[in-house]
């Protein structure tokens, strides 16, 4: 049994999650979480609200491990949580005191080698050159948003050379919208998510480039 906590986002393994606590059931989790291993699990709301319950939720998330927790006089929290690895809901349980879930490590297909192409043709690219490839979408998708006034990350950022990782980091880093990233997630293999990705920044890549051509 994991404690859980749905949100309007996607928390990805490697991503940092702020979160400022203030709803009670919320406040109760942290501080068995605090008293425990400090894990809890994350999952989208896929209708309804992040407060007061009665939401929806997908069954993919990801396990965090809260890094740092400051309560503050009245009882909120400020909390700061890494996310640790990919999970799958099982089965909800009652929602007191807190939201709670049965939950099994859903541990991705292993990326082939680098040298070894994503589909076993020839003609497509090795997984080497399509992390490169959605590396060089991220860091476009970047300057179009500054050249949009939209918050952007850094233009200089890298990805990592592990294609697992990449995925990952390019599912936070990209300009892309919860339900986007919730598939990302919820992709079948590291391969798959990173022809995801490419599919999806290219697309927000074109789009970028006609507003900007539209004025």
């Amino acid at each position: 049994m994991s404690p859980m906590f749905p949100l309007g986002s996607v928390l990805v393994p490697g991503m940092i999650l702020p979160l400022h606590v203030f709803e009670p059931r919320y406040r109760a989790l942290v501080r068995d979480c605090t008293a425990g291993d400090g894990e809890f699990g994350v999952v989208l709301i896929e209708r309804g609200s992040e407060v007061g319950g009665g939401d929806a939720r997908s069954d993919v998330g990801t396990m965090a491990r809260i890094v740092q927790a400051d309560e503050f006089p009245d009882g909120r929290f400020a909390v700061g949580a890494v996310g640790m690895r990919r999970i799958r809901v099982t089965s909800w349980l009652a929602d007191e005191p807190y939201p709670r879930a049965e939950v099994v490590d859903w541990p991705d297909d292993e990326a082939p080698r680098a040298d070894v192409t994503s589909g076993g043709s020839d003609t497509e690219p090795g997984v080497a050159a399509l992390v490169d490839e959605v590396a060089g979408l991220v860091r476009r998708a970047a300057a179009l948003q500054i050249e949009l006034g939209e918050p952007a990350p850094p233009l200089d950022v890298a990805l990592a050379d592990d294609p697992l990782v990449a995925g990952y980091q390019a599912t936070a880093l990209g300009p892309l919208g919860p339900f986007d990233k919730q598939s990302l997630l919820a992709a079948p293999s590291v391969v798959a998510r990173l022809e995801m990705l490419r599919r999806l920044l290219g697309e927000h890549v074109e789009l970028a480039q006609a507003r900007l051509a539209g004025g």
